[in-house]
């Protein structure tokens, strides 16, 4: 069984920062793909970006392209996600996830094996 525990949620204004971080407890490298996906209140969950072999191979979500990215230390088994220019609509609860193996669409959250707990960020304009 995989744990994944996010970390570094809370609230920033808009235009602002945020950095989030996902730790497994077993070595991110025996993991295909990690991903963090949001969910808003009300809304379903959906996909924010994606990576693999620390950052070889990274997706993302229209709505993030060019303000958020992923990155990955295998050494310290953690992928983060760099939030800039912060806007409202990026408040939600965001989860980190976990595939083992190989998949098509990374964007599904149904494909996912393993979740986090969920950390909360909050943009207030």
């Amino acid at each position: 069984q995989v744990q994944l525990v996010e970390s570094g949620g809370g609230s920033v204004q808009a235009g602002g920062s945020r950095r989030l971080s996902c730790a497994a407890s077993t070595r991110t490298s025996s993991i295909y793909v990690m991903a963090w996906f949001r969910q808003a209140p009300g809304k379903e969950r959906e996909f924010v970006t994606a990576i693999r072999g620390s950052g070889h191979d990274t997706w993302y979500a229209d709505s993030v392209k060019g303000r958020f990215t992923a990155s990955g230390d295998n050494a310290k088994n953690t992928v983060y996600l760099q939030m800039n220019s912060l806007k409202s609509e990026d408040t939600a609860v965001y989860y980190c996830a976990g595939r083992l193996h190989f998949i098509v669409d990374v964007t599904r959250p149904d494909y996912y094996d393993y979740w986090g707990q969920g950390t909360q960020v909050t943009v207030s304009s």
